[in-house]
């Protein structure tokens, strides 16, 4: 558990970051995905990544839940995961809750 908050605090502390610079010119800015993510679930078009979570983790029993990453033109999430010194990452349908891919 004490990793997962380490891991949560670099990803909050880097968005924090990432909010403090200003893109270069003629690109543009970063796109917030979590929050993509986030107002999906609230419409009621995706399902919430908590609840993406409660359905995932425990078949990855064993497994230590590194965190999730949210593609918004796939409309999925990839879960990652470490066992053995073996990254595996999940991919979920936002939408369905559905495992759509999985590879280590």
């Amino acid at each position: 558990m004490k990793t997962i908050r380490s891991f949560l605090a670099g990803v909050i502390a880097a968005l924090a970051l990432a909010g403090l610079v200003a893109p270069a010119a003629g690109r543009e800015p970063p796109r917030n995905d979590q929050g993509e993510a986030r107002r999906e679930a609230q419409a009621g078009t995706h399902l919430s990544l908590r609840e993406i979570e409660r359905r995932i983790l425990p078949q990855m029993r064993g497994s230590e839940y590194l965190g999730p990453a949210y593609d918004p033109t796939a409309r999925a999430y990839r879960l990652k995961f470490i066992r053995d010194g073996r990254v595996t990452y999940v991919d979920v349908d936002a939408r369905t809750g559905r495992v759509i891919g999985r590879s280590r």
